[in-house]
């Protein structure tokens, strides 16, 4: 799909009417997919888990023989995969609730926590309710530039974002961190409007997760794998957690900001209807292409548009519905933003170092989706001849 400058914001260019339409449309796919939820689903979300837990496993019992090469590389690969997995697929997906319908006391968002810097709770209010309610409405949204980044020409430029392309490399590398300090909502300590003492306990919290982690990943593991395996296992624990924090960087930024992402005003979204929560959503995200390993890895945050769509609703269903969003869409004249994931980077990276100046314009956005064309199937042949098979009576 090759982006073009759109006329206006879709979201101006439908009646009340098809806003409303476009909602009832979407509900009814995510009232299809409720509905369906059963025993495959509790079995992939239970088999993932297990396979995760395994996966860590073995790969810490591995890296204790970390001295040896072979050890070390295949330790540092296998416990990178295992967090990133545990942190997209399962963590975050847990955590939006999409697996609450199981009543699973241990995969219920209510009592889950992920191995991450921050801690469940104040994550879930700055991004399940926060982020995806006021979904990239400039001021209103925090995760819009997470607060240090100017990332649409919406945002008010200051000298400090000179700096930008150089803390978002650090930010990186040290994501998790990054999301910790951002759920602590320091404006909001500025203003006034948070009290302090919810502020003191959830800095305890990511204290407890900090400290949790040193000792598991930095201490205790290494520890296990000996005098001479110390440093080597250190290594390897400090390099899967910054592989895990440049993924997650990654895939979440290509998800929210690349130049097919629509932002909105506060003047815009006021007197919002559901059917306007709906359209709002689709146009603010955008989705990754790639295979079934890529979109697993993911935590099927690749499919960023339907997870917007339908936050509570498990991952693993957004391949399936994937078509229904794209009918919808073409249908009302939406655009349905998806790209490469090098390309939706690429945008990322741009803007960042674009924005970090002075002005700045809206970059083109997507056309309308349209279904592209069914490749012509090719024609049967009557005794060895090529050709259409002629009908008979």
């Amino acid at each position: 799909m090759t982006a073009t400058t759109a006329p206006a914001n879709p979201l101006h260019r439908l009646t009340p009417e098809q806003i409303e339409e476009v909602g009832e449309a979407f509900q009814a796919i995510h009232d299809e997919v409720k509905a369906d939820l059963g025993e495959r689903d509790a079995v992939y979300i239970r088999s993932i888990i297990q396979f995760h837990r395994r996966l860590a496993a073995l790969s810490r019992i591995v890296l204790m023989a970390s001295r040896y090469p072979p050890a070390l590389v295949l330790g540092t690969a296998g416990l990178s995969v295992a967090k990133i997995i545990e942190n997209m697929e399962i963590g975050h997906n847990v955590m939006h609730g999409q697996w609450d319908w199981m009543n699973d006391p241990n995969i219920h968002s209510s009592t889950w926590d992920w191995d991450t810097a921050s801690p469940a709770a104040a994550w879930k209010h700055s991004h399940n309710y926060l982020h995806h309610t006021y979904t990239n409405i400039v001021g209103l949204d925090k995760d819009v530039g997470y607060e240090i980044m100017r990332i649409d020409p919406k945002q008010p430029w200051h000298p400090v974002y000179l700096l930008q392309p150089v803390y978002n490399l650090l930010l990186m590398a040290l994501f998790e961190w990054g999301v910790a300090l951002h759920d602590l909502d320091l404006e909001a300590i500025r203003k006034g409007t948070k009290d302090k003492r919810q502020f003191v306990d959830e800095l305890k919290g990511i204290g407890r997760k900090a400290r949790r982690q040193i000792v598991k990943d930095y201490i205790l593991f290494p520890a296990l794998s000996g005098r001479k395996g110390f440093k080597r296992t250190l290594k390897a624990n400090i390099t899967a957690n910054i592989v895990r924090n440049l993924w997650s960087h990654a895939i979440i930024f290509c998800g929210h900001f690349p130049d097919q992402a629509y932002t909105f005003t506060q003047e815009e979204t006021e007197n919002e209807t559901r059917g306007g929560w709906y359209v709002r959503q689709l146009l603010g995200a955008a989705n990754i292409e790639g295979g079934d390993a890529f979109h697993f890895m993911s935590g099927n945050l690749s499919y960023q548009v339907e997870h917007h769509l339908f936050p509570d609703m498990p991952s693993s269903r957004y391949k399936e519905i994937a078509p229904k969003v794209k009918a919808v869409c073409e249908r009302y004249g939406l655009p349905y933003n998806t790209g490469p994931f090098l390309q939706q980077w690429g945008m990322v990276q741009r803007t960042i170092v674009r924005l970090a100046f002075p002005g700045g314009e809206e970059r083109p956005k997507a056309p309308p989706y349209e279904a592209p064309p069914e490749a012509p199937r090719e024609q049967p042949t009557v005794a060895g001849v090529a050709g259409p098979v002629p009908a008979f009576p």
